[in-house]
């Protein structure tokens, strides 16, 4: 009698047990069969819905659980034209640690614009504050910049998820309470064995979901601001009436440059390889040359009388 007790205790913690796991993944616990058993879909589903039950009345009985507020996570998005990305990155930074938040990831590195292909800094960062000083960090992020080329704020509702993952902390950790009981009842070692082993998996998915709460949780009081921060441009458009002069001032600067820097290379050129290879054949040709000229000149000048001793010579 006491082994037949034990055992109907034993399939009554596993019906529970198996209820749990159909909440996470129904698709595959018809496939399954939980101590040999073969229990069928509709059987496990049954004796979930039983257990669900049955906890919801006992919570009834005890004046119920108080509800649970809605769970928002916010986020914001900023594309911000500043002075000094590398300096606002240090600014932002710090403004995080005076409101109580951090930063996640911070990034400054060197690029190229224009057809000149001139460097430039820019960067990237994002920082988690408390979601009731999101506003005030936005304004004060704002303030420090130039120009705002996007702001985003999106919300996201997890309520129902973190109302789903805490109803199914609960039906877990009912069915770890009741594989404790019927271990500790256990006379025979392959009974323990078993009962242990059905313990460990629940006590794992019981970790698993305390982990995805604690995430809803952490990410409804912390709201992250991403950041992309682009440098100042050398000029802003030009603007009369409604002909915008768009880069004008700073494609003639690039030209400058392009120029200057054309300049300089010819120089360097000219300095380091054509001058030494002008010196140095232009030096001996020079009075090769010189030379040459100077014995047509003589032949030239000779008089008629010199011509003619020099033929009968």
């Amino acid at each position: 009698m006491g082994k037949l007790k034990f055992e109907l205790v034993l399939m009554l913690s596993a019906f529970l047990l198996i209820g749990c796991s159909v909440a996470q993944a129904p698709e595959t616990v018809a496939d399954q069969s939980f101590g040999g058993d073969g229990l069928s879909r509709e059987v496990l589903m049954a004796d979930s819905d039983t257990a669900v039950e049955s906890q919801s009345s006992t919570s009834n009985d005890s004046g119920g659980a108080p509800p649970i507020e809605p769970l928002v996570i916010r986020n914001a998005n900023l594309t911000l034209v500043v002075e000094d990305p590398s300096k606002a990155t240090d600014d932002i930074a710090n403004l995080a640690e005076s409101l109580g938040g951090f930063v996640v990831n911070s990034n400054v590195y060197q690029t190229t614009y224009g057809t000149s292909d001139v460097l430039t800094t820019r960067a990237s960062i994002t920082i988690r504050v408390p979601v009731e000083r999101l506003n005030e960090a936005l304004d004060k992020i704002i303030e420090g910049a130039i120009e705002v080329q996007e702001k985003s704020i999106s919300g996201q509702d997890v309520t129902r998820e973190y109302t789903d993952l805490q109803s199914r902390l609960r039906n877990l950790e009912a069915a770890e309470e009741q594989l404790r009981e019927i271990m500790d009842a256990a006379t025979k070692t392959e009974d323990v064995l078993r009962v242990f082993e059905d313990l460990r998996m629940v006590r794992e998915e019981i970790e698993v979901i305390k982990g995805q709460i604690n995430y809803y949780e952490d990410a409804a009081q912390l709201s992250a601001i991403s950041m992309e921060l682009i440098p100042d441009e050398l000029a802003q458009p030009l603007s009369i009436g409604k002909w915008r002069l768009e880069g004008t001032v700073k494609d003639a600067v690039e030209a400058l440059i392009n120029a200057l820097r054309f300049l300089i290379k010819a120089g360097i050129w000219l300095v380091i390889c054509v001058l030494p290879i002008l010196l140095l054949f232009g030096i001996p040709g020079f009075f090769i040359g010189r030379s040459v000229l100077r014995q047509r000149g003589k032949k030239q000048i000779q008089s008629p009388e010199e011509e003619k001793v020099a033929d009968e010579g």
